[in-house]
């Protein structure tokens, strides 16, 4: 199973918090805070946060501004998951995905389910990479922000971690960009 290799150097990342939400302000952003705390926690740098209205231009280009920051090697956005008609978060960013990471989803289904049931059918959580920078789309509850730090981020985002993790890919996610500029 998983395993911490301690030999190897803990490598701290570049983390952006994006929540989207027409109500939450910087007082009242639990989720944000959530992983924002989390990401220090753990040793990583918090590169930028901010907070969008549920609007699918205002969402993307946040995300694709951050994703051509070079300090900034992953996204993680909180909110606009669910079903009504304000939840647009997937549709703003799924489109540009270049690769889309639906193990992602799958496992913090997975994980949400142990906590809440079939409830977490009512959230479209989904991941992928843009100009080489992870992107996480997570729902607004700050349990759910916990599920997915503690049960997936937490780890894929050590380059310690066993047998294999985000944090050694990174170097390779833009290939392809390289490769057409040739």
């Amino acid at each position: 199973m998983t395993r911490i290799d301690e030999t190897r150097p803990f490598i701290p990342v570049g983390i952006a918090v994006l929540t989207v939400s027409d109500t939450r302000t910087p007082e009242n952003d639990k989720s944000g805070d959530t992983l924002a705390a989390r990401i220090v926690e753990t040793g990583h740098r918090l590169a930028a946060r901010a907070i969008v209205k549920d609007d699918v231009a205002a969402i993307r280009a946040q995300v694709e501004s951050w994703s051509r920051n070079d300090d900034i090697d992953v996204v993680i956005t909180t909110g606009g998951t669910g079903f009504t008609g304000r939840d647009v978060t997937p549709e703003a960013l799924e489109p540009i995905f270049e690769k889309r990471m639906d193990g992602f989803s799958e496992v913090f289904h997975r994980i949400s389910y142990d906590k809440i049931g079939t409830s977490t059918i009512q959230s479209r959580a989904t991941g992928g990479v843009l100009n080489a920078t992870f992107v996480f789309v997570l729902p607004g509850s700050p349990g759910a922000c916990k599920d997915a730090w503690d049960g997936i981020l937490k780890g894929q985002l050590d380059y310690r971690h066993m047998p294999c993790n985000f944090v050694e890919i990174m170097p390779r996610l833009d290939e392809h960009l390289k490769r057409s500029a040739g």
